[in-house]
């Protein structure tokens, strides 16, 4: 195996600032939702607006997660990137692995949350057919 260099976790910080750049973006416009949602519910209570405000707390919470595992591999590769430049290069490799591990759990988190919104666009546009 080939010696883990500073570059290497550097290549990473791109790539997970965009992500988090794009979850953030989508927590915002959830946020934004169950605030006028929460209005509407206010206003006249029934339970399809309930429901669609629990789907929506749901997918924050994913997006929350999401959020928190990419930040922590980001976070950990500045720190390998740190034990690199000590020459800690197993403990560098040990966590570079695991930064790569919660980026994996980030991006499969982020599939689940796909699916959800896209199942609940479905069930709100069902009415048309």
């Amino acid at each position: 195996m080939e010696q883990l260099t500073l570059t290497t976790p550097a290549l990473l910080f791109s790539a997970v600032s965009l992500i988090t750049l794009a979850y953030t973006n989508r927590f915002l416009a959830y946020a934004q939702v169950v605030r006028t949602l929460h209005t509407t519910f206010k206003e006249n209570p029934n339970s399809v607006l309930f429901g669609q405000i629990q789907n929506l707390r749901k997918r924050l919470r994913l997006t929350q997660t999401m959020q928190v595992l990419g930040i922590s591999s980001l976070l950990l590769c500045v720190i390998c990137m740190f034990l690199i430049y000590v020459h800690f290069h197993v403990w560098a490799e040990i966590l570079f692995g695991i930064a790569l591990v919660l980026l994996i759990l980030s991006l499969a988190i982020s599939i689940r949350e796909i699916q959800i919104s896209v199942k609940a666009l479905d069930l709100h546009l069902s009415d048309m057919e």
